[in-house]
């Protein structure tokens, strides 16, 4: 895989830690908007993570694939930010 691999596993290992600690929270009974409120907070950090592998997936593999032109992958790349 190429693009930012140790920004990708800090994410994903910062995403371990926060369901990590939810399962804890559920263990203790926590306040369940609390516990909603961190299952949010992973979702955005994975949300963020896969943004990053599908854009390294584009500028290398498509790019290498399809010889497409860096514009045309940035107008790709504009969309994928407004759908994720």
């Amino acid at each position: 895989m190429q693009g930012d691999k140790k920004q990708i596993v800090r994410m994903l290992r910062t995403a371990r830690g926060q369901l990590d600690g939810i399962i804890k929270m559920v263990e203790e009974d926590r306040y369940c908007m609390d516990v909603s409120n961190q299952i949010l907070a992973s979702r955005a950090i994975l949300d963020k993570a896969n943004k990053a592998v599908i854009k390294a997936h584009l500028f290398h593999c498509v790019a290498k694939a399809t010889g497409e032109s860096q514009e045309k992958l940035q107008e790709i790349n504009d969309l994928i930010d407004k759908l994720i």
